[in-house]
């Protein structure tokens, strides 16, 4: 009984997903609920904020479990490392209006069907849905199965031939009504935050609360001044940080806008067409698309007709894409299985623009609604920027640690400020020589001295620098908080067109076949015309381009292809009348120059577009007054697969090895005769794509970008690792990496291939050495790969790469998980790798424990750069808002940028914590050995050391630039590791002996007295008078307190020594500019050291008066000068021979047998020591069934045709 009810009171969200959610139940109590209440008055509110800090706490406060079905509250936990929690009410959806318009009963037919989620969530007889809301998505209480489902969406059962029938004559009004109502409505809306809900939630940051709680004690202790200083602080940062907030919501809501605003035409099952404002869409309605430009508003699925499509919103590409209607099959599976991993083929996408939409025939194009709302495409896009995944870096895990201990240190020294004070009074007749109150002042006062409530500013100044620097470089970032993370990244993946490559191809040759092998090469920078044959036709016709406005439209590879044919385009009229051709077909004709050509044009019939599974597409195509026709293209190796084997040349292998491993781009051509009976409808890809005649291949040159090389050798050389993740051809990749110099000369490629059998449940996996040869082909020397037979044994010893494809990396992610890591730990080039792969990719190597950046043109790399540590986008389309970061200069060049940045900020980030933390201890110190005496530091001297010390350094250490070389280690990534901690516990023991030296001699010295309030020499006589003259000493009384010659020697030691520490932090080389160039801070410190001398050595009574302090004899000031500068001296020395002696550290770990305890690491270390890996020329099989159980990552909403051919 117990088991089921934890059964019944937990579930899982988004099961298997990236935001998996596990989702409990809970009822409200009364009792607890008054409880609750009466906590909040008695603790004058600081429970209700303790329970906005703790959602959890909330809940279970004011709640009881249950099980879902009987829930009025869920409490939601994510399932990542983070374990986040947040709570929802559950929500009800009334349908009694239905009732009134058209009367619907409990046994009305439409909600009797529980085949339909829509169905089994009303609750019979009262006609209502219990329902939540979860980022965005709605969800309802599925009756029957008792959970929790996503609505919004049509059901993934759904078969092809179901969709067809159910809804290929649309939703009747009730059907649309009752959907409208539970689906809600069809909108991504985005609101504006308001500015005042923006301000309250930032307001209530632990740290501000904190703030506000220092403010008032000091404002009650008349500490005006610094109280003010911190509050235009917190203003300007609160403002700043709104500021930001505000605009990036603006940007969203202006983003999404146009979405929510967009006229459709829907067909009703009985009222016909009809015009429909996009918001009152629900999944199932019809979908009718005219030949005008239209932006999606939903997710459909295309039933009737083709579609041309820009996807550029969710590819950053703006390449058309062909769709095609989804064919009626009859099969039992669901249309997705169906369709296979092409079913995208079929879905046209939210937020993609329809360029252009065909019927077939005189029929109109329909689409089916299959999502709505933030469950679409362009929603989960605009979810993703709305609900970032959160970053576990561990700086701040650290910092929250650093500043507990601090917190522990501070309770300490309250529990021994209230000891002094009763301690005192003991001694005094039981009598407090301060007020209770004061006394509790001062024991608090300790908490805001050991926790410095300036902390937060003094950690954001250096991001917000650097983001200032990377801005003038062209680099914008919208998440601050990832530049340091930057400082860690020790891997990037690069994708390679439009990246590390150019992003136009150029043609370079085409090389014709015939029966007897490969011919002459023809040159297209000879400038000579294509002569005519099947070779022309099937470059003139085997495209998806498509005519806009009177320009030719498309993918850039089939637009140079096109080009290079002279060949001219035009749509077929009204009065077009050949056999078999439609009319407004799309037909391509020789233009009126070119001669030789015996037919008038090619008309396109039919085209199978491109897919990256397939990896080819097909046309069907009729010559005027001539044959039918079908020409293919695609990857070599697909095309030639479908081909005659007698007329593939036998050199196909070796002739395509030569020129992808210099680095073209080649794709293959073939042909067959069609009959010209068939009805085009009739015939099927399968049908159409057997026993072709293979052409030849047509060569295109892919050139490295300039910069790609120089910036990969600099990450190189700094320890960095580069992958390269492609959806091109492997071999091309291979030849690529070397040149670009991410594969050196003197290294190895081991080609890893993968297969799975799908007869049986058995897979294999291979390795093979690739070696680079030399041969001469057409009198130039070229390279090409070859795959070594026999392997010399010291091939083992020399560094290696694993090169694999798409297809590779998810076999062995399923069948051979345990041999991912190994793999991952040397693989660098992943070719023909799908959108969701490279996602999945990133998030092994994250596993890891690697710092992955990825780096992508946006094209087809929205999920890698969303899934990275750090994100870089060398496009500026909308798909690269998801990414933290974005270059203006569209190469590689940003990345060293970005990293020395990174580092410069981490670094930043670790001083001034550092600094941060030993002030707040200097004068912490100081300020528990004047309790001791019971005295204190003045308001005036606590807002100099404050204000015009502390304040000032830390607008100014950040302001050191990033170091111009990228050295071959990291910085430190924690806080609390042993230099740091050293550095700080050994600066804060040099001060407390300095000041226990300065506070124990300065009671020894001949001149000391309690009550003499000057011990200048006889010579400043006169100076001693003015210090107790009558008009002094109603301030002497008044601070008499305060005013001692101990309390002046601790307020000079503590406050040189604050600007002595800001020196020895102030780091530079390697990961900063050296300090001596940060010329604003070098002067703030002179500026800062000669006031301060200024003061000791002064004697200006006024001066002295103002700050509470005494005169004391010069040789005492010059002792103090003497206790100052040995604790720099030690201190500088310590830190630049001990904490910063990375050698001395390195050794010291090797001496203790310390290890990286990183996940690669640890492989690395395993792999070095395993003679038997790589296991070249070996083929591993996989037979057992528990060899399926691995589960690969997919992104579909991502999915799209880059870099296949």
């Amino acid at each position: 009984m117990g088991n089921h009810f934890k059964n019944s009171q937990r579930a899982l969200l988004h099961e298997g997903e990236e935001d998996e959610m596990e989702i409990f139940g809970y009822r409200t109590q009364c009792c607890r609920k008054i409880l609750c209440l009466a906590g909040s008055i008695f603790s004058l509110g600081i429970l209700p904020l303790v329970f906005y800090w703790r959602p959890a706490w909330h809940v279970w406060a004011h709640c009881v479990p249950c099980s879902l079905q009987e829930a009025d509250v869920v409490l939601l936990k994510t399932t990542d490392e983070f374990q986040t929690y947040s709570w929802k009410k559950v929500m009800w959806i009334y349908m009694s209006a239905l009732n009134s318009a058209f009367g619907l009963t409990p046994g009305h037919p439409l909600i009797t069907d529980e085949e339909d989620i829509i169905n089994r969530a009303i609750r019979k007889p009262d006609l209502k849905v219990r329902c939540i809301k979860v980022q965005k998505i709605r969800y309802v209480w599925d009756n029957l199965e008792g959970q929790f489902q996503k609505i919004g969406c049509l059901e993934d059962c759904l078969t092809s031939a179901k969709i067809h029938l159910k809804f290929g004559s649309g939703l009747t009004r009730e059907e649309q009504e009752i959907r409208r109502l539970i689906c809600g409505p069809n909108t991504i809306d985005v609101e504006i935050t308001p500015i005042w809900k923006l301000l309250i939630k930032e307001v209530l940051n632990p740290f501000y609360i904190f703030q506000l709680f220092s403010v008032c004690l000091w404002f009650s202790e008349d500490y005006k001044e610094y109280a003010f200083a911190i509050i235009i602080m917190s203003i300007i940062s609160i403002a700043l940080t709104v500021y930001d907030l505000r605009e990036q919501s603006v940007k969203l809501h202006h983003l999404v806008e146009s979405h929510n605003n967009v006229t459709v035409s829907v067909r009703g099952r009985k009222a016909g067409v009809q015009d429909l404002e996009s918001c009152f869409l629900v999944p199932g309605d019809l979908l009718i698309l005219t030949g005008n430009k239209v932006q999606m508003p939903c997710d459909a699925i295309l039933i009737d007709g083709s579609c041309v499509v820009d996807e550029g919103m969710l590819t950053g590409e703006s390449i058309p894409v062909t769709k095609t209607p989804l064919p009626e099959m009859d099969s039992s599976a669901p249309w997705k299985m169906q369709s296979g991993s092409d079913y995208k083929r079929h879905v046209l996408f939210c937020g993609t623009e329809v360029i252009q939409a065909k019927g077939a025939g005189a029929a109109t194009v329909k689409a089916v609604v299959l999502q709505t709302g933030f469950n679409t495409a362009k929603g989960d896009l605009v979810r993703s920027i709305l609900y970032p995944k959160p970053m576990n870096f561990k700086l701040y895990r650290d910092a929250t640690r650093f500043l507990l201990c601090l917190v522990g240190t501070a309770t300490i020294g309250m529990i021994y400020t209230l000891c002094v004070y009763v301690l005192s009074g003991l001694k005094h007749d039981f009598i407090l020589q301060e007020p209770p109150e004061e006394v509790v002042k001062k024991a608090l006062d300790v908490i805001t001295i050991a926790v410095p409530p300036a902390l937060p500013a003094a950690l954001t100044t250096g991001i917000i620098y650097a983001q200032r620097r990377l801005k003038k470089r062209g680099i914008f970032c919208i998440s601050p908080q990832r530049i340091t993370v930057c400082g860690q990244l020790n891997l990037i993946c690069f994708d390679k067109t439009g990246t590390l490559t150019k992003d136009g191809l150029d043609l370079w040759g085409l090389m014709p076949c015939d029966r007897n092998g490969f011919q002459e090469v023809h040159s297209f920078a000879s400038g000579k015309a294509l002569p005519w044959g099947p070779l022309c036709a099937a470059m003139a016709s085997c495209h998806s381009l498509i005519l806009l406005d009177g320009v030719v439209q498309g993918d850039p590879l089939d637009l140079k292809m096109f080009e290079a044919t002279t060949w001219e385009m035009d749509i077929s009229g009204d009065n077009f009348h050949i056999k078999g051709v439609p009319a407004h077909a799309m037909v391509v004709k020789p233009c009126k120059t070119a001669s030789q050509v015996p037919v008038e044009g090619i008309a396109i019939l039919h085209q199978f577009p491109f897919s990256s599974a397939l990896q080819r597409m097909t046309v069907i195509v009729q010559e005027m007054g001539g044959d039918r026709l079908a020409f293919m293209k695609g990857a070599p190796e697909r095309v030639a697969s479908f081909c005659q084997p007698e007329t593939v040349p036998t050199s196909f292998a070796s002739e395509l090895q030569i020129y992808t491993t210099q680095g073209f781009r080649v794709i293959a051509l073939a042909y067959k005769k069609l009959e010209i009976d068939h009805h085009i409808t009739a015939l099927t890809r399968e049908k159409v794509e057997t026993d072709l005649i293979f052409l030849g291949l047509l060569i295109l040159e892919n050139q490295l970008k300039e910069e790609t090389k120089p910036v990969l050798e600099e990450l190189i050389s700094a320890w960095i690792r580069t992958v390269m993740i492609t959806g091109d051809n492997l071999q091309t990749a291979i030849t690529v990496a070397r040149r670009s110099g991410m594969v050196s000369e003197n290294q190895k490629v081991i080609l890893i291939e993968a297969n799975e059998n799908s007869r049986s449940s058995s897979a294999s996996i291979s390795w093979k050495l690739v070696e680079e040869k030399k041969r001469i082909v057409y009198g130039n020397q070229d390279n090409y790969i070859n795959i070594r037979e026999e392997v010399p044994g010291n091939d083992r010893e020399g560094s290696y790469h694993f090169a694999l494809s798409g297809k590779s990396f998810q076999v062995i992610s399923q069948h051979f998980s345990s041999l991912l890591p190994k793999i991952l730990i040397n693989g660098t080039i992943f070719a023909r790798m799908s959108p969701g792969q490279k996602s999945s990719l990133v998030e092994e190597f994250q596993k890891l424990d690697y710092f992955v950046g990825m780096c992508g043109d946006g094209a087809n790399d929205c999920g890698a750069l969303k899934m990275a540590h750090v994100g870089i986008s060398l496009s500026e389309q909308e798909a690269s808002v998801a990414s933290p970061f974005t270059s203006k200069t569209p190469n590689i060049e940003c990345i060293p940028h970005l990293i020395k940045e990174g580092r410069a900020a981490l670094v930043t980030s670790f001083c001034m914590f550092k600094y941060m933390a030993v002030y707040s201890m200097i004068q912490y110190i100081g300020v528990l050995l004047l309790y001791w005496k019971t005295n204190n530091l003045s308001n005036y001297q606590f807002l100099f050391q404050d204000l015009a010390i502390t304040t000032v350094i830390g607008v100014t250490m950040s302001l050191n630039g990033a170091y111009s070389k990228l050295v071959p280690f990291r910085p430190a990534g924690r806080l609390i590791s042993p230099p740091q901690l050293l550095s700080v516990i050994l600066n804060i023991l040099l001060s407390l002996a300095m000041h226990i030296v300065g506070f124990v001699l300065v009671q020894r010295q001949p001149w000391y007295s309690v009550k003499m309030h000057s011990a200048c020499t006889v010579k400043n006589e006169s100076i001693s008078k003015l210090t107790v003259s009558p008009t002094a000493q109603e301030k002497i009384e008044s601070n008499s307190a305060i005013t001692s010659f101990e309390n002046t020697t601790v307020w000079f030691l503590g406050t040189i020594n604050c600007i002595m520490v800001a020196v020895i932090f102030s780091k530079g080389k390697p990961f900063r500019q050296p300090t001596y160039k940060n010329y604003i801070f070098v002067l703030v410190l002179i500026i800062q050291l000669g006031v301060c001398l200024f003061i000791l050595f002064a004697d200006i009574p006024e001066l002295y008066r103002r700050l509470d302090l005494l005169c004391t004899p010069v040789l005492w000031r010059v002792y103090l000068v003497i206790m100052l500068s040995s604790n720099f001296f030690v201190s500088l020395v310590v830190e630049e021979t001990i904490i910063e002696n990375r050698a001395l550290w390195m050794a010291i770990k090797r001496c203790f047998g310390y290890q990286s305890k990183s996940q690669y690491r640890i492989w690395q270390r395993a792999l070095a020591k395993d003679p038997s890996w790589p296991p070249l020329n070996q083929t591993f099989y996989c037979d057992l069934p528990e060899c399926d159980r691995g589960v690969s990552y997919s992104n579909p909403v991502f999915e799209s045709n880059e870099e296949q051919l």
